[in-house]
């Protein structure tokens, strides 16, 4: 079997330490340091990913996937709706006003964002698994004066079902028309995610129309106060492309050509969020790296004192004929197997570790007998890991490139040695 004499001998050097058991103590430290970076890191990430993927989740209850500002004939949104809703991509589209305003109920008072919708349609945009929602919404009509309120703002309000809330739009408020407000029954509460439940209020489109002074008709079109146009919102079946999708949609539905340009997308509306995010992933990624690099620094060391030991042999196959960069692999490959070891049963238990933590940490919660993380305060209860493989490949390849990197000032100081001062002492 062919074997080149460098891989040959850089094997052989990796498992033989004859009595140096200091060389072999710093090889182990090492690779156990490169394992555990490994390990933390995709461990560490798969529950960013999961706490991402939460966040997400959470948002788009509230937020639309994308929204379209109707720059021209508003009063043709049935159109819009019915033939961008057939168009690939587009799960549903739904009408919507949304503007700022203050809730007052008996001495309480509050700001919210009031949504108004068109029941029928809104059934197809919601992104809601809670069944509550949408039997809430049924309960809208444009004769009622009905009211769905998010829960954190029902509580801090203390409002129940039945009881009527006088609603100002914000713009009426600074301008001081309190005859503008409007009473509202409340139908019920609903789940809108993390950041829609602290203020969200939804009520009939007409009700939103009349509130903000829009006038909507099949016929006529009052614009009214600019703040409140009609949009449209989109829900499709990508949600990391619903700007391409949505502006695919408008093309091919052959709206007009602002439209286009009036587009405005989740990832735009809670940019700053998920930017923040990211820039946390990559943060805390780029310092669990420091674990491997300390590891890949005990592999200098390591192969430090394997050169100082070995200087006779290479001595010696320097003068059977050995090149400096036979020599330089040598050293090599003994440091970069240390470092592919380390680096492969790191990636073995972090992806374990990663698919399990759910359970681990429900199972080290019954053992305690608390919870670790206050859903008050972290906003989930449990940790949720998602694994990314592209994740476990990249920390994988960062890995080995700086053991690679490691290996190769003690591999050109072996490189370096001169025969003939070393035999002559021997």
């Amino acid at each position: 079997m062919f074997k080149p004499l460098a891989l040959f001998i850089g094997l052989r050097y990796t498992r033989t330490r004859k009595k140096n058991y200091l060389v072999s103590f710093v090889s182990l430290v090492s690779m156990l340091g490169i394992t555990l970076g490994v390990l933390a890191l995709i461990a560490v990430l798969s529950v960013i990913n999961g706490s991402t993927s939460t966040m997400r989740e959470e948002t788009l209850k509230s937020v639309p996937h994308a929204s379209i500002r109707l720059v021209e004939n508003a009063n043709e949104w049935h159109a819009h709706v019915n033939s961008l809703r057939t168009q690939p991509g587009i799960l549903g589209v739904a009408p919507f006003i949304e503007g700022e305003a203050w809730a007052r109920y008996e001495g309480r008072a509050d700001f919210l964002q009031v949504r108004g919708v068109s029941p029928e349609h809104e059934l197809d945009v919601v992104n809601n698994e809670n069944s509550n929602l949408q039997n809430l919404l049924l309960q809208i009509q444009p004769d009622n004066s009905g009211v769905i309120l998010g829960t954190q703002l029902a509580a801090r309000m203390g409002l129940y079902t039945g009881d009527v809330i006088s609603i100002t739009p914000l713009n009426s408020l600074v301008s001081r028309q309190l005859q503008d407000a409007r009473n509202f029954r409340v139908l019920g509460v609903a789940d809108f995610g993390f950041y829609g439940n602290a203020n969200t209020a939804l009520v009939h489109l007409n009700d939103a129309a009349l509130l903000f002074g829009t006038r909507i008709s099949a016929d006529v079109t009052e614009p009214g106060n600019s703040a409140y146009d009609l949009r449209l919102r989109v829900r499709v079946d990508d949600v990391f492309n619903a700007g391409g999708i949505t502006r695919s949609a408008i093309i091919a539905a052959g709206l007009d050509s602002e439209a286009a340009n009036a587009i405005s997308t989740w990832q735009q509306t809670q940019g700053s969020l998920f930017d923040a995010l990211r820039l946390e992933k990559t943060l805390t990624g780029f310092m669990l790296l420091m674990i491997v690099v300390i590891g890949a620094v005990n592999i200098v060391s390591t192969l430090v004192m394997v050169v100082a030991d070995k200087s006779a042999d290479i001595a010696i196959l320097r003068t059977m004929g050995a090149s400096k960069f036979s020599i330089m692999a040598v050293f090599i490959t003994q440091g970069a197997a240390v470092g592919i070891l380390g680096t492969a049963f790191g990636a073995l238990l972090g992806v374990l570790l990663a698919d399990n933590i759910d359970g681990l940490t429900r199972s080290l919660e019954s053992v305690l007998n608390s919870g670790l993380l206050n859903d008050n305060v972290y906003m989930i209860s449990h940790l949720r890991a998602e694994l990314h493989w592209q994740d476990v490949a990249t920390v994988c390849a960062c890995a080995v490139l700086v053991s690679f990197l490691a290996t190769l000032y003690p591999a050109y100081r072996a490189s370096k040695i001169q025969p003939a001062e070393v035999l002559r002492y021997e």
